[in-house]
Formats: structure tokens, sequence, C-alpha cells
């Protein structure tokens, strides 16, 4: 009976945005998006796609989104939004996690998406334009995609943090106790799969198109990006999204080392409890700030 519920829910809530969908107007980019698809599928084959576009949106992605943090550090009115002011940014560090994603990028997760094509293949995944679904089931999908994500990461992330196994692999990714953007895919190779596989397996559960494979790639780097940053900045619209973790609370991960293991929503943490040294430390900066203000 509750399962009827649900699935009357869903249903009812699918059938709800359809309608409302139908009375926005359209998309001036949906023409050019159609045709360029259309030229990709009649001009590559299907391995090309899957593999060589999806390294090309990994990485087109993964360093256009590194951009605006990266500008940050030379912009003075920016460093108040700087969440540990006194650590900035120093050449050395970038340059040393430029090089090493780079071969974590070509030497371990290359060959991961070199799988793509087969996968596709395997589930008959299909490419065609006709097959795509509508803009608001790829955010659904998405958003499913980063809830089974989310609790991977928590708890495969803090296994990593277990004292036995620390030292070995995760502490790789824990060099920089100030994160920067850049920084989100800096770790042991190790790590790269374990965590990684979380991304994999939503796409199991949910691909019905290759489209969802980018769309994912490009959420999951927004989001990793995003709360790598080291700046936690006002009118951000990933503060939208309901219990969105955020680059302050990932960054006091990286600052305190323990709690704070989920990667893009709080509730895990509230409920095992491994938010309280964060919420503790968000009431007693909240206390100097009163002081502050009073003295002022």
């Amino acid at each position: 009976m509750a399962m009827n519920d649900s699935v009357n829910i869903l249903n009812s809530a699918y059938l709800a945005v359809e309608y409302i969908d139908s009375f926005l107007p359209d998309n001036p980019l949906q023409q050019p998006f159609k045709n360029a698809w259309n030229y990709m599928l009649d001009n590559y084959t299907k391995f090309q796609i899957a593999t060589w576009g999806s390294l090309i949106v990994h990485e087109a992605s993964y360093f256009l989104l590194c951009v605006p943090g990266f500008v940050f550090q030379f912009i003075p009115y920016m460093r108040k939004y700087k969440i540990q002011q006194d650590k900035p940014e120093t050449w050395e560090k970038q340059w040393k996690c430029f090089k090493t994603l780079l071969f974590n990028h070509f030497f371990i997760q290359l060959p991961l998406i070199c799988g793509t094509y087969y996968f596709t293949e395997y589930f008959n995944i299909p490419y065609e334009w006709e097959e795509m679904p509508r803009w608001y089931v790829l955010v659904a999908q998405c958003f499913g995609c980063a809830v089974i994500e989310d609790a991977w990461h928590y708890f495969l992330h803090r296994l990593l943090h277990h004292k036995r196994i620390y030292k070995y692999i995760h502490k790789v990714h824990h060099e920089f106790v100030s994160p920067f953007g850049m920084q989100a895919e800096y770790a042991h190779p190790l790590e790269t799969l374990i965590l990684g596989t979380g991304f994999f397996i939503g796409i199991v559960v949910f691909c019905n198109h290759v489209i969802l494979l980018w769309a994912w790639v490009i959420c999951r780097l927004m989001e990793t990006i995003d709360v790598h940053s080291g700046y936690d900045v006002p009118l951000n619209p990933l503060h939208l999204v309901p219990f969105y973790a955020g680059a302050r609370f990932h960054d006091f991960h990286h600052m305190n080392f323990i709690g704070n293991y989920a990667s893009t929503f709080t509730w895990w943490d509230r409920i095992f409890g491994t938010d309280s040294q964060f919420i503790a430390y968000k009431e007693k900066e909240k206390k100097q700030q009163l002081i502050m203000k009073k003295k002022a």
C-alpha cells in the first residue's frame, strides 16, 4: 500500500512539473544544442563520443569551474569571503596539485572512462536526440545520483579516516589544511578509485541516456569544487539546494580532520553526530562576533 502511494505521489509530481513546463517559453538554446548533438552523432562513433567526449566534458568542466576560485586570490575584495584567511594559496601548492591532477586524470580516471562505451552498450543506453529525457527528469536523476553518492562518500570517507589506514591513503588529500578548488580531486590513486565508485552507482541505477553521464559529471564537479573552494561567497545558487553542505562545512573538515564526512548534504553527519565539533565551532564563532560587536 505504501509503495503504491509513493508511486502515485511521484507520478502526480511528474505530471505537475510536465504541466508547468508546457507553459514555459521555448529555450532559445535548444535548437543550437540539438543541431550540435546531431552533428556529433553523424560525425563520430559511439566509442569516440562515450570515451573522448566524456574526457573532454570532465577536463573542460573541471578546470573551467576552478577558474573563479583561482581568480579570487588576486582580488582584494574577495579576501573577506575566504574561510581560512590566515592560510592563503601559494604557487608551490597549486603547481603540485596541478601535476598530481594530470596524473590522476589521465592514468587513473581515463582508463575508467574508456569503459563508458561498453557500459552504454551492455545496458543499451541510447545516444539519440529523440531519446533524451526532459530537463526536469535530468535534474531529478542528478539529484538521485547525488543522494546515492553522498551516502557512499560518507561511510567510505569516514572509513578512510580510520587511524590504521588514514596515513596510507587519505592523508594525501589532507596535505592542504586550507583547501582550494583545484584540490577537489587531489588524492591518492586508491582514494580516487574507492570514493569515485560512488559516482557510478547512481549512473547504474538511473541512466537512460548518455546525456545523464555528462550532466552528472558537471553537477558532481560543480559541487566538489565549490566545497573545496575555500571561499564562502554570498548568493551562491548551490545554497538553494536543500541540506547542501557548502564550502564552510567541508572547509572545517580539512581544518579539523574529524567530522563533516559527507560530500554534498548534511544529513548523514547530523544522524551520526559527526558534525558536533562543527556545530560547537559555529557557536563559538557567533559568541566571538557578538563580543566584537559589543566592544565596537
